[in-house]
């Protein structure tokens, strides 16, 4: 198995950095896992407690995406990881992501089962990536996928899928393997049977020993390594035209507050009573 994820900016108040026009600055803001690839990551770690196998992690990104592969082998205990970066990599769209994705999926020594991406990222939104990586794996798709569960004997993978429309309906999807899954934020890991809760426990103690020095599994490949051509990956192989982009509105420097201080007898008395409602259960 290998569950894709991303670094993206931490959007979190406070964290983001932006220039005088408004416009993100990726440098100045810290980086954090993806939150919608979470979901996928849970998604293949129950897989994995529930039928054994190998987990490894897959990103394409800058340098600084090892410590995200990092916090994922926290997380899910992955066997391994693999980082796809360099300059030529730089700038792509999903398209070009997805290219670059499905040919380190094709490097790999043993071809994977199943791969899990999560439903889209922070930064772009588009849902594209994965599906785009599946497109070019010839492979069949799940997505949003709400619960699953593999049949190794039959090569299958059957999953319940979250349907949106008029209204909101659950169907089960099954589908030959290799294949990929898509995990939907909805996705919510199951293990009530005690042998799985003592494998998730045993994992969880192997990666305690393993993950403090997690760039001891870490592969990074190159556009080199991958023998890919610089034309059809990075900035140069995206199709992807952007016609413009807005700034983003700057948060007010300061917020309107009254300022109270402990010998305020009278200001402390409008604080408490303001107070009072909220513990009372008001409004």
């Amino acid at each position: 198995m290998v569950a894709l994820t991303k670094g993206v900016p931490d959007f979190r108040e406070g964290q983001v950095s932006f220039d005088e026009d408004g416009h993100l600055e990726r440098g100045e803001t810290p980086t954090v896992m993806n939150p919608n690839d979470k979901h996928a990551l849970r998604a293949a770690l129950q897989t994995k407690v529930r039928h054994d196998g190998q987990l490894s992690v897959m990103s394409m990104g800058p340098p600084g995406y090892k410590e995200v592969l990092g916090e994922a082998m926290e997380s899910v205990y992955a066997d391994d990881l693999y980082l796809l970066s360099d300059r030529e990599m730089a700038a792509a769209d999903t398209w070009a992501t997805a290219i670059t994705l499905s040919t380190g999926l094709e490097k790999l020594e043993e071809s994977p089962d199943l791969v899990f991406a999560g439903f889209k990222t922070a930064d772009g939104e588009t849902g594209h990536t994965g599906l785009q990586t599946c497109w070019c794996e010839d492979a069949p798709v799940i997505t949003h996928v709400v619960a699953l569960d593999v049949d190794p004997e039959a090569n299958t993978v059957r999953a319940k899928r979250l349907v949106e429309g008029d209204i909101e309906e659950i169907e089960t999807v099954e589908a030959p393997m290799p294949a990929f899954i898509v995990a939907d934020p909805e996705f919510e890991p199951t293990y009530r049977r005690a042998e799985e809760r003592l494998k998730l426990k045993d994992l969880r103690e192997e990666t305690e020993e393993r993950a403090p020095d997690y760039e001891d599994h870490l592969t990074v490949w190159d556009h080199a390594d991958l023998n890919l051509d610089p034309d059809y990956i990075g900035l140069d192989g995206s199709p992807t035209i952007v016609s413009s982009v807005d700034p983003i509105p700057k948060a007010p420097a300061e917020r309107e507050a009254t300022m109270v201080t402990p010998d305020d007898s009278e200001g402390m008395e409008q604080v408490f009573d303001e107070m009072r409602g909220f513990a009372a259960g008001g409004d």
